[in-house]
């Protein structure tokens, strides 16, 4: 049993063969997938996949590279998509730094305005942290975002910070950077992490694991992730993709 957590199907990138590709990666093993919304449409995107397919969850909010221009009704509109039945987290929502498409402040104001909104409805956050660990680090804490917990996706971190984030009540997902050649940090916040504590991507279709680096990702490399972090914790492949699977379940709900 697999779990990918992080993926855009929603994306351009699948606009000529989704189907194909997502029924592929359920054929290959993967049980589960989260699709993560970016914007307003990207949620209605993510809410139609999720009532496509039985085995697709759904994360609404705004990414922060497209809150610039966001209102009190971009919230109530999320709020809303937010009762779907398969809508099982608020995200991705967070803070990038490295492109700075959005204003520094205002994205520390949305993202946490969209905390706000997840407590108010008791759902976990999916939080993008590009160069910004401080600041995001920050506003969980202010924010009490302890209080539904979450899971910083596509960890960068250090493992103190891996540290602070487990005592926050986030769990680590980890995605095809663990399979690169420079891969150094991440390796050893994996060894860190404990198992009830470590989530799979792949935040497809980017972020492609070796050996396919430069390709289009798509769910079933999350097998590689999986195999990669095996061979780091010393453990199965079965074990690490049936642990990671049941916390992804544990985090979102699904029974």
């Amino acid at each position: 049993m697999l779990f990918d957590t992080h993926a855009h199907y929603d994306d351009e990138k699948f606009e000529k063969d989704r189907n194909e590709v997502i029924l592929k990666a359920h054929a290959s093993g993967v049980d589960y997938i989260l699709n993560a919304a970016c914007n307003i449409s990207s949620a209605v995107e993510c809410i139609a996949l999720s009532q496509e397919y039985d085995f697709i969850y759904a994360a609404v909010g705004i990414h922060p590279h497209n809150v610039e221009d966001l209102n009190d009704n971009t919230i109530t509109t999320l709020a809303d998509f937010a009762k779907r039945s398969k809508v099982v987290a608020i995200g991705e929502i967070g803070l990038d730094y490295y492109y700075d498409h959005a204003p520094r402040e205002v994205q520390k104001y949305w993202f946490a305005r969209q905390i706000e909104l997840a407590r108010s409805i008791d759902l976990p956050i999916i939080v993008h942290n590009r160069d910004a660990h401080e600041d995001s680090m920050n506003i969980i804490k202010t924010e009490n975002a302890k209080s539904v917990g979450g899971v910083f996706h596509c960890y960068s971190g250090s493992v103190e910070m891996a540290r602070e984030l487990l005592n926050q009540n986030f769990y680590i997902s980890v995605g095809g950077a663990v399979t690169f050649k420079n891969a150094v940090k991440i390796l050893e916040v994996v060894k860190f992490v404990p198992m009830d504590r470590l989530l799979i991507e792949t935040d497809c279709p980017y972020l492609t694991p070796e050996p396919h680096r430069g390709k289009r990702n798509d769910s079933s490399y999350v097998r590689l992730v999986a195999e990669k972090i095996a061979e780091i914790k010393g453990k199965s492949f079965e074990e690490i993709a049936e642990i990671t699977a049941q916390n992804g379940k544990t985090l979102f709900e699904i029974k």
